[in-house]
């Protein structure tokens, strides 16, 4: 692992990357106006389908525990009431001061307009497309929100990730911080690589934005700080760089494709998303947290009954989490639509009830006065959002 006092990056990769920047220079940053009380906002992307029925339970249905035997949790074996009716995993336990703060919320029964084959691809291209079909935008939702700001030189954006991922790319370019790498360039590295490039245009402005990448990647004044893969290590540097200059940050969680033996997979991963926003909160600290509004999301949820492997399969109705100083939690949001099989969605899935789509432009509009016209028309086309949401309530 590499230390606060260089940017974790391979020679090769340093190299690939140039190369690529050359051509699509995605380490220049964008850069947008301070919005009022300088707001915050961060995605995350669950990849892999998370289970919301797993995650925030229905134990209120006097079905649920037969369809999910070996999955479902009752208070009585460690689930945590939420509100007589739900309750929230015990693996994601260090998110319960969150609800009773009234800093944490959950949709239910959300979705994209996905209904196809229930392909992880497809589903991901449309959540973070932002897309009424599969493929129907080429860039991320969150990157056209940029062009819908006011900017200036004083706010940007940060995907955390090994490369820009849908929801960022786009034609507003954004920083990108590559969390696996781990061969730190020493300063004569660095000199010999501006000599060398130094002569080719398009190779020096990559290495210049290369090098402004690599001084708003530090972590902060902690030179012991260890840079990783580990979520904690992510989450921590999403808020660090959203203390500086950066007011948008989007990084993904993975492990949630539970087809088998869920119990265990699905423990770890809800861990991972409780760290994650716990870590958020305690990097960013009391003045910034109450600015920030975090959404978690996933591309479909799974099928209410578990299969023959103690799993759940792909599904369509799933949850997305809400967090935040900026937010009036404490409520799981969304209309609820049962489980009874005349409530489900052809007789496996919960029935989808709200758009994710509205979720995210609910809180683009709340953070950055994004007006109504541009979230409909450019950012989530044909999207039903009014300032009557009941997202704008939250």
């Amino acid at each position: 692992m590499a230390n606060d006092n260089a940017f974790s990056l391979s020679r090769r990769g340093f190299l690939a990357s140039a190369c690529c920047l050359a051509a699509a220079p995605i380490f220049t940053p964008v850069t947008f106006a301070a919005m009022p009380g300088d707001n915050r906002f961060v995605t995350i992307v669950l990849r892999g389908a998370m289970d919301g029925l797993d995650l925030v339970q229905p134990y209120g249905e006097a079905s649920f525990a037969g369809l999910r035997p070996d999955i479902a949790i009752a208070p009585d074996k460690g689930l945590l009431d939420l509100d007589g009716f739900f309750g929230l995993h015990p693996a994601a336990a260090d998110l319960l001061p969150l609800w009773k703060a009234k800093e944490l919320a959950f949709v239910h029964a959300a979705s994209t307009p996905y209904r196809d084959q229930r392909s992880h691809f497809d589903g991901q291209d449309m959540l973070e497309s932002g897309g009424g079909h599969v493929a129907e935008e080429k860039t991320g939702w969150l990157n056209r929100a940029l062009a819908t700001i006011p900017r200036s030189t004083a706010r940007k954006a940060i995907d955390i990730n090994t490369s820009t991922e849908l929801i960022l790319s786009g034609p507003n370019i954004v920083d990108v911080w590559a969390s696996d790498s781990n061969f730190g360039m020493g300063a004569d590295e660095m000199q010999f690589l501006t000599r060398l490039y130094a002569h080719d245009p398009a190779f020096a402005k990559a290495m210049e934005e290369a090098s402004r990448a690599d001084q708003s990647a530090k972590m902060g004044d902690d030179p012991g700080a260890k840079r990783g893969e580990q979520i904690t290590d992510i989450a921590a540097l999403a808020g660090k760089m959203l203390l500086r200059e950066y007011r948008i940050a989007s990084f993904s969680i993975n492990g949630w494709d539970t087809h088998v033996q869920q119990v265990a997979q699905f423990k770890k991963a809800a861990g991972d998303l409780a760290q994650a926003v716990v870590t958020l909160k305690n990097t960013l600290g009391p003045e910034a947290w109450k600015t920030t509004v975090v959404l978690a999301m996933t591309e479909f949820g799974r099928t209410v009954r578990q299969n023959g492997s103690g799993g759940t399969d792909h599904g369509t109705g799933g949850c997305c989490l809400l967090a935040g100083g900026a937010i009036n939690g404490g409520r799981v949001l969304g209309k609820w639509p049962g489980i009874r099989d005349e409530q489900l969605f052809e007789d496996r899935d919960l029935m989808p009830t709200s758009d994710v789509r509205e979720i995210a432009a609910a809180m683009l509009y709340r953070q950055f006065d994004v007006g109504a016209d541009d979230l409909t028309a450019k950012i989530f086309p044909g999207v039903s959002f009014d300032k009557s949401s009941q997202f704008l309530k939250v």
